[in-house]
């Protein structure tokens, strides 16, 4: 963060100093949440939450070296005490980046927001210092946390933001305003929560009415709802995707044997192609939406095609694949689900094994539970089942309780698949069956909402094979 007094600090979150011996002490370190994570001259933000209360830290904090701690109550060491920590931060991230004058750039859809995130990084490092959000950490605590790294000589702050609800988006993109907001798409993340896609297009769609008129609103013009958002902005509208009238276009849109993606990159500037390490075709929507945010920002055609051929994952699982040194391939994809990020991956884990050709190892798909989508998810959960069965999944295992059966349910139904599906109880019931089944030359999906916890399963089955390859990072 860039250095603040704690008295500066005090004025803009509006809050009281409380045994604070020397107001002029300056933050010069990061604002964490975690007192584990404190660094010298840090400012450690204490929240109260359902199992465990950062004030209760603060005293360890300050002797870490924190400069002070953000508090809703007085703490007995230097704090600045405030009646909303959560609004505190919020505020204190809003003059920051205020001060900073960087160019932010926010993005948000139903699936693929951070790995596009990712990828906007990594082009944008190329330009100039970036700072973006680590992980999947795009709620009112993580924003303000990850744009208050950013320093005097960042150039771009990429900011993720995800939504519960209608004004979410609007009270994110508030707290650090974009230059350049990016939608990717609308689909069923979510739907239990929001009702219906109208009304998650509704939620996403207030980041570009936040933009200002020379800001830039990036539309996917492949995604009906989100291209109808350009009546909601008046920013100017860029456009991506495979439509013909698409600004940032990919054509020749094609995958190699293993199922990595290859196109040819369009842009008002010239083409390129582009050979991606990343697996699955959904990344090819992912780097055009963000080649089009680094054509806005001036990169030219070939150092974007460049810089998406080279781009790896810097989230962990996320379509993350390992070899094992048996032979084995991992692909651990654990880190949440819904159903178009179900069916990319499945379609990837296909191509996998398609390229091993007859003489290759089988394919698993180990599922668990997509959370979140209300009524819908019986229909959901039934229809992946039955997709694993389309693409010629060789294994179906479906771990949990009753979306699982679900799953299982689809796949018998599509395919009689008999012993082809099985359901298991949870992750350690899925890694005692792997460990007895999987051969050389298999390849393994792993797959739920995050609330599942199915990456024990990838785990798992890495262990000791530490030698095993890396892909795609």
């Amino acid at each position: 963060m860039i250095a603040l007094s704690l008295a500066e600090i005090a004025e803009i979150v509006g809050g009281q100093s409380c045994d604070i011996p020397d107001p002029a002490v300056t933050v010069t370190g990061p604002v964490v949440i975690d007192s584990r994570e404190v660094a010298p001259g840090s400012l450690f933000a204490a929240f109260a939450g359902e199992r465990v209360d950062g004030h209760d830290y603060a005293q360890r904090a300050v002797e870490a070296g924190a400069a002070a701690v953000l508090a809703a109550r007085p703490v007995g060491v230097p704090a600045i005490v405030v009646d909303d920590v959560v609004g505190a931060l919020g505020a204190l991230a809003r003059a920051v980046v205020e001060r900073l004058g960087t160019t932010v750039v926010g993005l948000t859809g139903s699936a693929g927001k951070t790995s596009t995130k990712d990828l906007i990084a990594q082009l944008l490092q190329r330009k100039g210092p970036t700072v973006w959000t680590p992980g999947s950490l795009n709620n009112e605590i993580g924003l303000p946390v990850t744009a208050l790294t950013a320093t005097a000589e960042t150039e771009h702050l990429v900011l993720e933001m995800g939504a519960r609800g209608v004004g979410h988006i609007h009270y994110l993109a508030n707290l650090t305003p974009p230059r350049i907001g990016l939608v990717l798409n609308v689909g069923s993340a979510h739907l239990g929560e929001f009702g219906s896609r109208e009304a998650i297009a509704q939620a996403k769609g207030e980041l570009v009415e936040v933009l200002p008129e020379d800001g830039c609103a990036v539309l996917n013009a492949d995604d009906p709802l989100v291209r109808a958002m350009a009546s909601r902005t008046k920013a100017r509208v860029l456009l991506f995707g495979e439509a013909p009238e698409a600004d940032v276009r990919g054509e020749k849109v094609r995958m190699t044997a293993d199922g990595r993606p290859v196109f040819e990159l369009h842009t008002p500037t010239g083409c390129s192609d582009v050979t991606m390490r990343l697996y699955g075709e959904h990344h090819v929507s992912n780097a055009l939406a963000a080649a089009a945010v680094a054509h806005e920002l001036g990169m030219s055609v070939t150092e974007i095609a460049e810089a998406l051929s080279e781009a790896g994952t810097l989230s962990r699982w996320r379509m993350e694949v390992t070899e094992r040194p048996d032979g084995v391939t991992v692909v651990n994809d654990a880190y949440n689900a819904n159903p178009e990020s179900m069916r990319a991956a499945l379609r990837a884990l296909a191509a996998m094994g398609q390229a091993r050709g007859a003489d290759g190892g089988r394919t698993w798909a180990v599922l668990g539970q997509m959370a979140e989508l209300g009524d819908a998810s019986l229909a959901e959960h039934d229809a992946v089942g039955r997709l694993a069965v389309r693409l010629n999944v060789s294994k179906l295992v479906a771990v949990g309780g009753r979306e699982a059966s679900w799953l299982q349910l689809g796949a018998y139904n599509e395919g009689s698949w008999g012993e082809e599906s099985v359901h298991v109880s949870d992750a350690q019931a899925a890694v005692d069956l792997l460990r007895s089944e999987l051969r050389p030359g298999d390849v393994v999906l792993v797959k739920a909402s995050r609330s599942v916890g199915l990456e024990k399963v990838a785990l798992a089955l890495l262990e000791n094979s530490t030698e095993g390859e890396v892909a795609g990072r």
